[in-house]
């Protein structure tokens, strides 16, 4: 389909974030995207780490048993192996290319744990916010494989992986429809091949780029260069988003596109926790600490 040649007025760059390292879980070393400061800009998302290492002593020791309530977790990986497992009764094997889609809701416990000794281990996780009458909800679960992940070519080569949403004709694995997000991986031929995407004025959006250098064009066919592991937090005023790989790239480019609707409710976190009241975080810490979760 090509229905997103229409653009009329493509979305600019608003600011270029560069990902802070840290450390998680026990001790995992990554690369924090989206941090706390820009929860209200790019609601409904909460979070984006990056994980990436040869190394096994960068991720060996994974994410043991820790908690969370009131948002979503989305881990793609890239390359690897994670064992999941939940105090709701849940298990799963995350795998090269594939998702783990997890509502924490009211409470649970999980576990994320590498299942290899060497060898890469690169993704990403991505926290989706919950509205606040969904806080509360059951906890679920679902692995999705990486065969089950729809794809796309454009005209121009451009192939696409839809994780949530749609995007050329093709509807995503997961749909939520309170925030309505799209998440795609863009991975680009050499060359100039371009890629549109039709984004609603009022849903907050940015791209990260995790191989080459990507451009986003304005209207006039402007590039603003978005480097290797930066975040581009794409202004409102548009009606979508047009990229290309930038002709400095010195690789093939790849990039995560992610949009969603705002829900525009307070925003209460403390660590794992988010909810919408400083009142609701301290019942979520007393139900940890009593064994309430889950």
């Amino acid at each position: 389909m090509n229905t997103s040649s229409a653009l009329k007025q493509p979305r600019r760059v608003e600011r270029l974030v560069t990902g802070q390292p840290t450390t998680d879980g026990a001790g995992v070393k990554l690369t924090r995207v989206l941090t706390q400061d820009l929860q209200q800009r790019l609601d409904p998302f909460l979070m984006l780490d990056n994980f990436a290492s040869d190394d096994p002593k960068d991720y060996g020791a994974g994410f043991p048993n820790h908690p969370h309530r009131g948002f979503e977790t989305v881990t793609y990986m890239i390359d690897g192996r994670m064992r999941h497992r939940d105090s709701a009764g849940h298990e799963g094997l995350l795998q090269s290319g594939g998702v783990q889609w997890m509502t924490a809701g009211r409470g649970l416990v999980h576990s994320e744990m590498p299942e290899q000794e060497a060898g890469r281990m690169e993704g990403f996780q991505l926290w989706l916010n919950l509205p606040g009458r969904d806080k509360m909800c059951p906890p679920w679960y679902r692995d999705i494989q990486s065969t089950e992940i729809p794809q796309f070519t454009t005209d121009e080569g451009v192939f696409g992986r839809v994780i949530a949403g749609h995007s050329h004709g093709v509807t995503g694995a997961v749909q939520r429809e309170h925030t309505d997000p799209l998440y795609l991986d863009l991975h680009f031929p050499p060359g100039q091949a371009q890629f549109r995407q039709p984004l609603p004025a009022n849903h907050n959006a940015f791209l990260y780029v995790y191989r080459g250098q990507v451009d986003v064009l304005d209207a006039l066919g402007n590039p603003t260069a978005v480097p290797l592991h930066c975040m581009a937090l794409l202004g409102n005023e548009g009606d979508g988003v047009v990229l290309r790989p930038s002709a400095r790239s010195t690789a093939p480019a790849r990039a995560l596109l992610i949009a969603g609707k705002p829900l525009r409710e307070p925003i209460a976190q403390y660590g794992p926790f988010v909810m919408n009241t400083r009142e609701q975080l301290v019942e979520a810490v007393e139900d940890f600490q009593n064994g309430r979760l889950g």
